[in-house]
């Protein structure tokens, strides 16, 4: 039976989430990871060795292995012992990899191999790209790490140098996809970043599979202050050069005051689906009653087994491939 091709793009703490989710059904998933990050033991293996940032990567392969247990733990252990303090050792194991193959993607496709991952992790790009954005009121700033911290709208990210290649493996992947998934995740630096190659973003909009985006929960501070879904989509679309997403997934959820006043604290507030634009944008937008989950009382975040169960409902529908029913 042909397995279902879906491949996800995104970065960040979200793309691992739905991957993990993701591994339990017979699909042939491929990960578009962002390599922007400029952040913690990233941006320090970075820095000194100029290479794509790992640390997405890092949480994508441990998310898609079937290693034993002990070995993810020990691929995400951070170390606190002097100059390597607060390197994961994922990390520093990429980095050796690099340098032993001369080449980041070939590095990353070993460790998955090591790791013994279900599906593929691929690199957006084979080069070291610093991601900048240009404010509302015209400021640059350049790091992807800074981007929030100025707490002002965004007018458009880019990365530097412009002219990068894509990963032809990435490519390759989205022209041969059932479904592209984009998210969850930061809007601009996990998601968007990925866009900013024009070879990816062409490969998506020249895709015959149908589009779908994961919407955050919650407005992210400094980076998607007062958005609704729509403007997610809007975004995304400015950033690629044309309209191509054909589905959303977004909660409709109501939350206690508990809840709201804690995200208010922080400057954020639920993210509103803003139907009536979605619907006047030929854009289907699905949920679901279960879609999020509450931890330690005040925490929002997606249930990954439904989340999961969506992206595939969804994959199946718009094809012919017989269901399956993962074990429970």
């Amino acid at each position: 039976m042909k397995q279902l091709k879906v491949v996800l793009i995104g970065g960040g703490t979200g793309l691992s989430v739905l991957a993990r989710g993701l591994r339990e059904y017979p699909i042939d998933i491929t990960a578009i990871v962002t390599v922007a990050d400029d952040g913690g033991s990233t941006g320090k293996i970075r820095d000194e060795m100029s290479i794509p940032a790992p640390g997405d990567i890092r949480n994508v392969i441990a998310a898609l292995s079937d290693a034993e247990p002990i070995l993810e733990e020990l691929f995400q252990y951070r170390f606190e012992e002097h100059q390597i303090e607060g390197h994961s050792l994922g990390n520093l194991l990429l980095a050796a990899l690099t340098n032993i193959k001369n080449d980041f993607g070939h590095a990353v496709k070993e460790l998955s191999k090591i790791l013994n991952i279900k599906g593929k992790v691929i690199p957006s790009t084979n080069t070291n790209v610093m991601l900048n954005a240009v404010l509302e009121d015209g400021e640059i700033v350049k790091g992807e790490s800074k981007i929030p911290k100025k707490n002002k709208k965004i007018r458009r990210v880019y990365l530097e140098p412009s002219n990068v290649e894509p990963m032809q493996e990435a490519v390759d992947a989205l022209q041969e996809a059932d479904l592209i998934v984009l998210g969850p995740g930061s809007l601009y630096t996990s998601v968007i970043s990925n866009l900013c190659i024009e070879g990816i973003s062409k490969a998506i909009i020249s895709s015959q599979a149908p589009k779908l985006y994961i919407s955050n929960i919650m407005t992210q501070p400094g980076e998607t202050n007062d958005y609704d879904v729509y403007d997610h989509v809007k975004a995304i679309h400015q950033h690629a050069g044309e309209p191509f997403i054909d589905y959303v997934i977004c909660s409709n959820d109501a939350f206690d005051e508990q809840i709201l006043q804690r995200y208010k604290e922080r400057n954020a507030h639920p993210v509103s689906t803003n139907k009536i634009k979605l619907t006047e944008n030929h854009i289907k937008m699905i949920t679901s009653k279960n879609l999020v989950e509450i931890y330690d009382h005040v925490f929002v975040r997606h249930n990954t087994k439904v989340l999961a169960k969506l992206v595939y409902d969804l994959a199946l529908e718009l094809t012919s491939t017989i269901q399956f029913k993962p074990k429970k």
